[in-house]
């Protein structure tokens, strides 16, 4: 007999045995729902409805969806009463109660009949038309509406249009009451990429409400002396399927493009999520530096094209009434490639051409795991968070000299790599004590890591052990390649907060201290030669805010805080940022942080149609980091880009703000303010002071010209204002568009014109280092078109997505 024959009669034998062997099946004691689901009044089935099976203390059990044919069956129930809810957007929500066992394990409901609901989608408002501002015990909520989404593609041109925020329409660079100290947090958490990077990358239409905390609480990171600015985005967590699609283009004198979407699906006791967004396109920049003392004149050409994705997962698991367990992903990816072009007269001499281009590549991924535990008094919690984010970024640039081909300063290559890792733990306990009262308890670990190197094969002069250039006998002085240059840079923070809150018949009180234990540790490498730096610092923040309602429609408020900017990676980074010919940027490692006390007073009042805020403050600012020019030590002609400690700043502000429904036709939001500041500090060995007035102002005017057309005009104006180096001239922005809802209001066209007069452009006078002038200008002016369309839930949707089938296929081969 083959050896087959044997395995086969193996296998035959082995067969018998089990099936002779098998235990009798236990008993199952779990039952089964099933039912047909159908439109009243079509007599269609529904696919995709919900059925969500809870327990009789509401508690969610399980559920399901129907299938194509409007048939659903839920299996594995164990045996008890229960509540059945049949849910679809647009009709009626339909109860029943059933019981699992006692004889019946399968219970089969038959056919359902949903009626459609008064008011369906249609008259479902997902986003509001108009903005509201509500003002908190501890920070400002601009709930964002159509009015300000419609204003712009990113979210660094809707921060604009925010009152107390300004964005550098060149730079990116933002600002909260005239200071760009301030830390800007996505959802409430930090991120590896720079804000002027991250805002460009997310869609307007994917942020829900903007949160200006001026000052912060005890129970946020004490960083950014100016606050923190919190951008909340949109999560899907609808019942069912359900999406929204963003896309556009941008026109100005290059084209760029720019689309998002967003997806959710939830059943029973899960919701996924996913949100998607992507930028891309050129920009170009221009301007010139007209120095007085030498005649020269620089000239700058600047081209970048970038591209950006940037997508994000989750996972929400809603385990019971009491547990909640939520997980996500942000992908990130950036990369740019910028060329730039620099040329100098002296006394009307071409002498230099330079072009310099660089090329980035960065992907940030972040990790987050959060866990919530609600006891059964109401507000009584716990919260649990885990966040890593790591950035991966090189950059690759490549100088070139077309008047000197052989200048070993101007023609060369330099290679940088940078990676960052970010871990996060944060424990969050809230406590309310009694109905009036409230303690809030939290712990938090922070820990950054960052690791650079740069490899150039630009020449660099020789020194002496005094710092002085060796002559080489030829009337120059002795060059050497640049060696390479790397640094380890760490940060560890430990803090623990203490909260509590008190609610009086018209006064809230709120105290609060934040304790923190700040570490860093970092070595800068230049090839043989080290510089390390090591310092631990103890710190408490206290903060307090109180609160008078006298009645519902007005509110004041008066807070303190303490508060403290360290130096970011860019400010101590030795390494060489961006260089022109006569300019380089590079960090201070020896920079030292700074802190604040800021004192506020608000008063808000709520009016009929609209809301009426004032808010003055003072900022009293110890060893104020800022920019700072100076001569460059090894050549008169150039100048060094960096940052240095000023003395004490003292900081005074104003600002008003309304939100106001004049007409059913006619909305707008305006705001202003005034910023006085004095300022001291040393600038190429000279002390030098003063003081400077800022005023900004913005409107943003609403037109509903009917149900689906809407017109929307935005002014603002940006007073100049005086550093210790530079004179700012002021700057205006009129933009103008309009909005059309199509596809039953699931879809809308948008366009807009941004600087119509093109009045956005820098412009300033410099005294020192040497007597300057100069201006840039940017793509301000541009045309932009957009569409956007939401989907899932809409009534009878799958009614009508049968039925188009159906036609299509009786209409088939029509020409034949």
């Amino acid at each position: 007999m083959k050896k087959s024959h044997y395995i086969c009669l193996l296998i035959f034998f082995l067969s018998i045995k089990t099936f002779a062997f098998t235990p009798e099946k236990a008993i199952d004691k779990t039952g089964s729902i099933t039912g047909k689901v159908l439109d009243a009044k079509l007599q269609q089935p529904l696919p995709y409805v919900n059925v969500i099976v809870k327990k009789t203390s509401g508690e969610t059990l399980t559920g399901g969806i129907t299938n194509e044919d409007g048939t659903f069956e839920i299996l594995k129930i164990a045996e008890g009463n229960f509540i059945v809810n049949i849910q679809y957007i647009g009709y009626k929500t339909i109860s029943k109660e059933i019981a699992i066992g006692k004889g019946s394990y399968k219970i089969n409901l038959g056919n359902i009949l949903l009626e459609e609901a008064a008011e369906g989608l249609d008259e479902v408002t997902v986003i509001a038309e108009t903005s509201s501002v509500v003002q908190k015990i501890d920070r400002k909520v601009i709930n964002v509406g159509k009015d300000l989404t419609s204003a712009g593609t990113t979210a660094s041109e809707l921060l604009n249009n925010i009152q107390s925020v300004s964005v550098d329409s060149q730079t990116g660079n933002l600002s909260l009451r005239g200071n760009e100290n301030v830390r800007v947090l996505i959802d409430g958490k930090p991120s590896n990429v720079s804000v002027s990077q991250l805002l460009k990358q997310i869609p307007s239409s994917s942020i829900k409400q903007i949160e200006l905390i001026t000052n912060p609480s005890a129970k946020y990171n004490p960083e950014g002396m100016s606050g923190i600015i919190n951008i909340i985005l949109h999560k899907n967590a609808n019942q069912g399927f359900n999406g929204n699609i963003d896309t556009g283009i941008t026109q100005g004198i290059n084209t760029r493009f720019n689309g998002s979407v967003g997806m959710n699906y939830k059943t029973g006791k899960l919701n996924f999520y996913t949100n998607y967004g992507s930028n891309s396109g050129k920009s170009d920049n221009n301007g010139f530096v007209e120095r007085d003392g030498n005649n020269s004149l620089q000239d700058f050409k600047f081209q970048n094209d970038t591209e950006s994705h940037l997508a994000k997962f989750g996972i929400d698991f809603f385990a019971d009434d009491n547990n909640t367990f939520s997980i996500y992903t942000i992908q990130n990816y950036f990369d740019s490639e910028g060329m730039g072009n620099v040329k100098i007269q002296d006394d009307n001499t071409l002498t230099t051409d330079n072009t310099n281009i660089s090329i980035n590549d960065n992907y940030e991924q972040t990790y987050n795991f959060n866990y919530r535990l609600d006891f059964d008094k109401e507000g009584h919690k716990i919260d649990f968070e885990s966040n890593y984010s790591k950035l991966k970024g090189t950059e690759n640039a490549i100088s070139e000299e077309y008047i000197d081909p052989s200048d070993p300063f101007l023609n060369y290559t330099n290679d940088i790599n940078n990676i960052s890792n970010n871990t996060l733990i944060n424990l969050d306990y809230t406590n309310p004590l009694s109905e009036k009262s409230k303690l809030e308890l939290g712990l938090e670990y922070r820990l950054n890591k960052t690791e650079n190197d740069s490899d150039s094969s630009q020449h660099e002069f020789v020194l002496d052990g005094s710092g002085n250039q060796i002559p080489d006998g030829n009337g120059g002085f002795e060059t050497q390649d640049t060696p390479n240059i790397s640094f380890t840079y760490n940060r560890n923070i430990y803090s623990a907060y203490a909260n509590y809150n008190h609610e009086f018949k018209t006064i809230s009180i709120q105290l609060g201290a934040r304790f923190e234990q700040y570490e860093i540790e970092g070595d800068f490498y230049k090839g043989s030669d080290k510089l390390s730096v090591d310092d631990a610092i103890f710190s408490v923040y206290p903060s307090a805010f109180i609160t008078y309602n006298p009645t519902e429609k007005n509110q004041f408020q008066i807070s303190y805080s303490r508060r403290v900017d360290r130096p970011s990676l860019g400010q101590i980074n030795p390494i060489r940022q961006w260089a022109t010919p006569r300019v380089t940027s590079v960090g201070n490692p020896n920079l030292n942080p700074q802190f604040t006390n800021s004192f506020e007073f608000n008063y808000t009042r709520q009016l009929k149609k609209g809301s009426l805020s004032f808010g003055t403050f003072y900022r009293r600012v110890n060893g104020t980091i800022n920019r700072i020019v100076n001569k460059d030590p090894f050549d008169e002609d150039k100048v060094l880009l960096t940052f240095s400690n000023y003395n004490n700043t003292n900081r005074y502000g104003f600002e008003v703000a309304a939100n106001y429904k004049i007409t059913k036709w006619w909305s707008t939001n305006a705001s202003t303010d005034l910023y006085l500041q004095k300022q001291s500090g040393i600038a190429n060995g000279e002390q030098l002071e003063v003081t400077n007035n800022a005023f900004n102002a913005r409107i943003n005017n609403n037109f509903t010209a009917t149900k689906n057309l809407r017109f929307q005009l935005f002014y603002m104006f940006t007073g100049g204002g005086r550093s210790i180096q530079f004179d700012v001239s002021s700057m205006s922005m009129l933009n103008a568009g309009a909005s059309l809802n199509i596809l039953k209001s699931k879809g809308s066209i948008s366009f807009r014109v941004n600087d119509i007069f093109k009045g956005m452009r820098f412009k300033f006078d410099a005294k020192t280092p040497y007597p300057s002038n100069g201006q840039f200008n940017w793509e301000s002016r541009t045309a932009y078109i957009g569409f956007s369309y939401r989907f899932g839930g809409e009534k009878n949707q799958a009614l009508k997505r049968k039925s188009r089938d159906n036609n299509e296929t009786k209409d088939s081969g029509g020409f034949l």
